[in-house]
């Protein structure tokens, strides 16, 4: 346009006259469509921002007529500037891992959205297979995944053979509805010797032959003759139920779907559908010339749906699947006590999950430490129960499947299947505002426990008083926690209540007498699986399921601990300091004329301050010393105003010193600051302008502080103490019970020199031989010891909250990978470096030093496991070294460092040494030398 130039500021627009600017901006109809298409754009950018309405038809300062409209070549000004939509925060679904397209449809339908990639950070994480203990320690408190750490204990077939049988030790009836299971090779002796007794006996069994880790009936067989079993095959043997129940004259078991939404406490949910999977071919009892056929024997849909006489479902009552709601109906109307066996069923399914339970409980914390026990889990697990009836109406565990199928291939899969994913959806209590409060949770204690101080006081400086408040302080602490514990349980439990749908809990029960005997077992369990941590188990357990404090008692309790506190605080002892001062006003500054008794008021200011704010308290603490550092000199020890100056020494001593010497508030500008419970204007009280210019000083401050300044000095400190801890680290050495270091190291050397010779030895030891809680005290002699050391360089009682600490978590976690294989990879050249990929995959960065750490703690256990495997090969063959102990030192295997000895008991290992009573002695010896270390 003429008289218009190109680039404009708004000063000169700002300094043209008005009708100058009207003529600029009238642009006429006309000559708007007579204006090149490439120019309408920027033409119209030019329009008034508030054009006056007219008719309603007016679009961002730019009038139309109905002509105009209605002409082809005239077409509506493009908006330019729209309102933003304000962003909805969906809950998002990362579904990448599945292939079962119910599972989208079913998120979608629960008003879930679906993430379109690998997003690590969706609320709900679903995977077919199975996850990591690395991916479980990345979780946010927000997510869900559905698998937890640890279910591979029952749901691998040998897994589940051994730890069943350890529990039939201690409840030969209770555990008596599985069958009798031999794992191969290492029963074969056993299982040739029960052939044989019952060949005596004139009995001929029928044994079903399993592959150890199979699914979908792969490689099941059966043999009437035991000696035709193969021997060194890995594979486990049963008993055959040779009597079943039968339905149509086919032999069929039930699928029962099983909901585990949280392992620390313990919930488990029983779903009232399932499947009932029927064999193709009529049964007949199993003789040498039916055994091999596995349409008959066998009731897996993967293996019969390739029969020519498999029936699709086509109604209740048809079909080679079928629903256990018509199976029900089916025992109803023949007079069998339905509710009776379905009690029978959750009891076994209980019973099996109170073995899993030790083994869950102790991944799930190795991967989530410092998690309180009442928080959301962030794991959920739906398993697949396979349960076959007798003749005698008895259920029989046959396998459990982590991983159950969630194919829709009929009608009848899809109305159940998602029926059950829908529910369990509902029951997770998944919530948007889930994230957004976790992360500020996080962050509030994060800051928190950097900013808290810790002041380690002597035990000999301690007086009565404090003593006794660091009792109550104690006993608060505990009330509180089990007061957040008794309401998050209430809550949860009536959340379960009303969204539980189609599921039921079966699992903390609600009969008294049976939910006892769970206990028990529960207890039991973990002192069976988890030695030496069973009494503190029993308490946990009682507090979890046994509470019988209710909300008010709790309460009463804590109010009986605050009115306690308070009346010791009014004592004055013999070595007590004293009545406390009075707490200072709210609306003043804290003291800044005041500096050398500075230390005295944090310290009272500390006791009186709620226990809400211990971040803000340790805030202000830390902004007066880096104003002191910033400014470079120390303030006088008091300040004195000009009206002070008038008076004599005298009265202005009487006024600040021996009248109220509780105060630790300072004389501004002549004037004493304004009680909170007077009223306003009276003589010598300051007004309303005196708290707000205080409370502007208590801001410039606060805001003085710089937050880098801070982070910087944080992390010096923490760059210092892990070099310490990585000095502590090197200085460590495994011994050898009966040998000096240097025969240790020379033993070491050997046994790497003649590798050749002793890896296939120690590779069956470990991955063979010992099973996971055994290969978990081997790594656990480690982790101990690397614990006391932190606790002693650190000062800190919570080293599970340490970041050190939780990388090396990971550490141990993934030696402990894959049965074993995770420490065994770091013995080959190529794979040695392996375990060093969950840094690489996660976004937590991890210094060089903190690696160094890390490699460190990698080449002890590898140290550990040659130690012990030597120790146990020579204790096994009777050729343990004698070696008379030092004066005063006992010789065992631990871990020795120069700043502090652990020492042992054993000179000599027994004869029949296993690892188990091994580890357990030294566990024991750890707990009791800790404290040494620490100090």
């Amino acid at each position: 346009m003429p008289g218009l130039r190109n680039s404009m500021s708004l000063s000169s627009l700002s300094s043209m006259d008005r009708p100058d600017m009207a003529r600029m901006f009238d642009l006429s109809l006309a000559s708007l469509t007579h204006i090149p298409p490439s120019r309408r754009s920027s033409t119209a950018s030019l329009q008034p921002q508030r054009p006056g309405p007219e008719d309603g038809r007016r679009m961002r300062g730019v009038e139309l007529s109905n002509d105009e409209l209605a002409r082809p070549d005239v077409k509506p000004p493009v908006i330019n500037s729209k309102k933003k939509k304000r962003r909805k925060h969906n809950i998002t679904a990362n579904l990448s891992g599945t292939r079962y397209d119910i599972v989208r449809q079913m998120v979608e339908k629960v008003g879930f959205s679906v993430a379109k990639d690998d997003d690590p950070l969706s609320y709900l994480i679903w995977s077919d297979c199975f996850v990591s203990t690395d991916r479980v320690s990345e979780l946010k408190p927000f997510q869900r995944l559905n698998h937890f750490p640890g279910m591979g204990e029952i749901s691998r077939k040998d897994c589940l053979a051994r730890n069943m049988g350890k529990m039939q030790k201690s409840f030969p009836e209770e555990y008596n509805f599985i069958p009798r299971t031999w794992i191969l090779p290492a029963d074969y002796g056993l299982l040739q010797n029960h052939a044989k007794d019952m060949r005596a006996k004139k009995k001929t069994k029928t044994f079903i032959v399993k592959p150890a880790n199979g699914a979908q009936g792969h490689g099941i067989s059966l043999f009437r003759n035991a000696e035709k079993i193969p021997p060194s095959e890995h594979f486990i043997v049963q008993e055959y139920i040779d009597k079943p129940l039968l339905l149509d004259g086919y032999k069929f078991d039930l699928r029962v779907y099983v909901l585990i939404t949280s392992c620390d406490p313990l919930r488990i949910f029983l779903f009232n559908d399932g499947l009932v999977r029927l064999a193709t071919e009529k049964y007949l009892p199993p003789q040498e010339s039916n055994v091999n056929h596995l349409f008959m024997h066998l009731t897996n849909y993967s293996v019969n749906k390739h029969n020519e006489f498999y029936k699709r479902n086509t109604g209740n009552d048809t079909g080679s699947k079928r629903s256990i709601r018509y199976f029900n109906e089916y025992l109803r109307n023949s007079d069998i006590d339905v509710a009776l066996l379905w009690r029978n069923i959750a009891d076994m399914i209980t019973k099996t999950l109170i073995v899993a339970e030790p083994h869950v409980l102790h991944a799930y914390r190795m991967c989530r430490p410092g998690v309180p026990s009442y928080s959301d889990s962030v794991c959920f697990e739906v398993l697949g129960f396979d349960v076959m009836i007798d003749r005698k109406l008895r259920p029989w565990l046959i396998e459990i499947n982590r991983s159950p199928s969630f194919g829709t291939d009929e009608k009848l899969d899809f109305d159940i299947k998602s029926a059950l994913i829908e529910d369990t959806f509902r029951l997770l209590n998944v919530k948007a505002s889930d994230k957004r409060r976790n992360i500020a949770a996080q962050k509030a204690e994060a800051q928190k426990r950097l900013l808290r101080t810790h002041k380690k006081v002597e035990q000999g400086e301690q007086t009565e008083m404090d003593k006794k408040r660091q009792s109550l302080e104690k006993r608060k602490d505990e009330l509180r926690d089990l007061l957040t514990k008794i309401r998050k349980a209430s809550s949860g439990e009536d959340f379960e209540n009303r969204n539980c749908g189609r599921f039921r809990r079966i699992f903390p029960c609600d009969d008294r007498a049976r939910h006892a005997k769970y206990c028990t077992m529960l207890a039991s369990s973990f002192s069976l699986f988890l030695s030496g941590r069973g009494a503190t188990m029993k308490k946990e357990i009682e507090v979890n399921y046994n509470n019988k404090l209710r909300e008010d008692d709790v309460l009463d309790m804590l109010a009986e601990c605050e009115a306690e506190e308070k009346d010791g605080k009014m004592f004055i002892g013999p070595q007590g300091r004293g009545m406390r001062e009075p707490r200072p006003l709210q609306s003043m500054p804290e003291s800044i004329a005041n500096f050398p008794e500075e230390d005295e008021e944090d310290e009272g200011s500390d006791e009186d301050t709620p226990p809400t704010t211990p971040a803000l308290n340790g805030r202000v603490r830390s902004a007066r010393l880096a104003t002191r550092l910033n400014s470079g000199t120390q303030r006088p020890p008091s300040y004195r105003s000009a009206s002070d100056t008038s008076r004599p020494p005298s009265e202005a001593t009487t006024l600040r010193g021996p009248a109220r010497p509780q105060s630790q508030v300072s004389l501004v500008n002549g004037t004493r600051p304004r009680s909170l419970s007077r009223g306003g204007g009276g003589a010598g009280g300051g007004g309303a302008g005196t708290n707000t210019s205080n409370n502007r000083n208590v801001s410039q401050i606060r805001s003085s502080v710089d937050d880098s300044f801070l982070s910087s000095l944080v992390k010096e400190r923490e760059e210092e103490l892990t070099k310490k801890t990585l000095t502590s680290l090197n200085e460590m050495r495994i011994k050898f019970p009966g040998k000096t270091d240097s025969e240790a190291e020379l033993l070491l050397d050997k046994m790497n020199e003649n590798w050749k010779f002793h890896k296939p030895r120690i590779a069956s030891y470990w991955l063979v031989k010992l099973d996971s809680i055994k290969r978990r005290k081997v790594v656990d002699i480690v982790r101990s010891n690397v614990k006391a050391v932190l606790q002693r360089i650190w000062h800190s009682s919570d080293v599970d909250n340490l970041r050190l600490c939780r990388i090396f978590s990971r550490v141990f976690n993934r030696l402990l990978w894959s049965h074993g294989q995770g420490l065994w990879n770091c013995f080959s050249p190529a794979t040695g470096n392996s375990w060093e990929t969950i840094f690489s995959r996660s976004t937590e960065l991890v210094s060089e030093m903190e690696m160094n750490c890390c490699r460190r703690i990698v080449q002890l256990c590898r140290d550990c496991l040659l130690i012990v495997y030597q120790f146990a090969t020579e204790a096994k063959s009777g050729s343990a070294p004698h070696a008379p102990p030092a004066p005063g030192e006992d010789n065992s295997l631990v871990l020795q460092a120069q700043n502090g000895y652990l020492g042992g008991r054993d000179v000599k290992g027994p004869n029949q040494w296993n690892p188990h009573t091994f580890s357990q002695r030294y566990s024991k010896l750890y707990s009791g030398r800790v404290t040494e270390t620490g100090s």
